[in-house]
Order: structure tokens, then sequence, then C-alpha cells
């Protein structure tokens, strides 16, 4: 018998038929009209070549007969999985479940949220639950998310792939950072004396000299002079510690080092910066991604990565 030529509607009208032994009964249980299921009972006897059902010798409803009586337990118990798997709603709890999941974060990210994130791990997951950061490639990126490879992105727009789904996050402003009794001084910042400097460039893309900045300054008419680039936003304190280099950053990162560093507003609008949430369309409704993608944006919103605008910018005096 070729179970593609089986209806699965069939199946339940035998189960119902079998458990009533009686067309008008079934066809009530079914919501079916008792035409309609004579039919399919006829149906059904030609698939097995038996009668199934016949008519009882005290003339009220019918008699299965043996093969029926041996397909019954078995295709009640069938039906009964098949609907257990239809209407099964996958569940997630953190304090209990085992989970591994892969972040890929860039380095502004794994500052702002990415530290925040594993201190609320600490409380709302068991042991279960692990996690594993991991530097975002674009290159490599919508290859890892549509793979399974990376569960959560957190980045910049430009490294969030346009197949993915996405929410914004946060939303800050640049400040260019140098160190205390930097030769510049604490003097206010034009165009040409930002330019003038000798600038770090922390950059996503591995071995680049020009980032988003030198295009804001290329649209004004000026190019900046950046002489050493990195990938880790924690090299930079250390570097420009030692130097007469200057670096621009989110202040909501740079703000972490006032203690060490001066900061200034940047003298021309370099329109912000943003962090965005993606994940792949296949993991919008998988409970443990939806918790941990909650869980991020619970952050955001409790201002864990809000505090851009709670940071001290030197303006100069």
């Amino acid at each position: 018998m070729d179970l593609r030529q089986i209806d699965l509607n069939l199946l339940l009208s035998l189960d119902a038929l079998l458990a009533e032994c009686n067309v008008t009964r079934a066809a009530r249980r079914l919501h079916l009209s008792q035409p309609a299921l004579s039919g399919q009972l006829a149906r059904l006897r030609q698939i097995f070549n038996d009668p199934l059902l016949l008519p009882a010798e005290t003339g009220r409803g019918m008699t299965p007969t043996a093969r029926a009586l041996a397909l019954g337990p078995a295709l009640h118990s069938v039906l009964k999985d098949l609907e257990a798997v239809v209407q099964y709603r996958p569940s997630f709890d953190p304090l209990t479940d085992e989970r591994s999941f892969q972040i890929a974060v860039n380095d502004t990210a794994m500052v702002v949220l990415g530290l925040p994130l594993i201190e609320r791990l600490a409380t709302e997951a068991g042991p279960g639950v692990r996690v594993a950061f991991r530097n975002p490639a674009a290159e490599t990126i919508a290859a890892q998310m549509e793979g399974g490879e990376v569960d959560l992105l957190i980045a910049s727009e430009r490294l969030l792939p346009a197949s993915m789904k996405m929410r914004p996050l946060v939303h800050g402003r640049f400040v260019m950072a140098q160190r205390k009794r930097h030769p510049r001084g604490t003097g206010p910042l034009d165009v040409e004396a930002y330019s003038a400097l000798r600038h770090v460039l922390v950059t996503e893309f591995a071995g680049r000299f020009t980032g988003y900045i030198d295009e804001a300054l290329a649209e004004r008419g000026y190019h900046r002079q950046v002489v050493v680039s990195v990938e880790k936003f924690s090299l930079v304190p250390e570097i420009l510690r030692h130097s007469d280099y200057v670096c621009t950053l989110p202040s909501m990162l740079m703000g972490r080092f006032s203690h060490a560093l001066d900061m200034f507003d940047l003298p021309f609008d370099d329109r912000g910066f943003g962090l965005q949430l993606g994940w792949h369309p296949r993991n919008h409704a998988d409970p443990a991604v939806s918790w941990l993608r909650n869980l991020v944006l619970g952050l955001v919103e409790e201002g864990a990565g809000g505090a851009a605008s709670a940071i001290r910018t030197q303006q100069g005096v």
C-alpha cells in the first residue's frame, strides 16, 4: 500500500468510525454529513480491500471486521502521536533548559551591551545556558546567520545583512579623545585643527585606514591623517595615554575612561552612530532566541545602552 495515496482525512474518518461503529454518530463527531462520510467509507474499503465495517445483525450500528479490529488501536495511537506533533509548541526555560548561544558583536556592542548582558545572565539563566561572543566579519556574517552558526548579531547597520530581521538598539554621538595634558591643549576644535591631528582608527574591517568619519570629512572637503588602525576599542586608551594621537569613538565608550582621557565634541555633524540587533527570520519564533533577544532589548530599555546622554564631554575652557 502506497501511503501517498491515502488522504489523512480518510484515516481520521476511519478512526472515528471504529470508535463509534455508527456512521451517523461518526459523521456528527467529524462535523461531516452522513453521505460524505459514507463516501469516505467506500474509499477506505477500496484502499484496504476489506469491508472494515459491516451492518450489525441487530440492525443498529455496525460491526468491525477482523482487519478493522487489528487496525484500530495502532491507527488511534499513530493519530494521537501526529496530533501531539502538530500541536507541539516549543518552550524555553532559561533556568532549567540547556542551550548554547552564539552572539556576534562588534567591539562597541561588546562594551555597551555585551558586558551588561553577561551580568544579567548570571541572575536570569541557569547553568545550562552558555553564551559565546564572537567577532563578526562582513564577508562571512550573512552565511553564518544563514547556516545557524550565529543566533544574534549586535553591530552597526553597515554589518547587518539586508535579509535578516532587525531592531534598532542604541543611537549615540561620536567624540574625540586625547590623553591628559595633550600638547594640543583643551581648547575647542575646528575642522581644520581636527583634521591636522594624527588619528587612531578603530574599524570592524581589518587593515583599513578609512572609516565613517573619513567619509563625513570628505563630504566637507577635508582629510585627516590616520596613522594607526586597530580592530579593538580596548587598545585605544593605552595607545592614547602613551602618544599624542587622538581617536574618535562613540561617547558611551570613551566616557569609561574620563579619568585618563579628555573628550571633545566633534566640530562637524557626524550624524552619530547606531547599533542594531539582527537575527535570521527562521529564529524569529524560536523561544530560546526570543528569550535572549528580549533580554538584550530589556537592557536597552533599562538604559544599559543609553548612557551616551549621561557621559560628560569637555567643551574646553
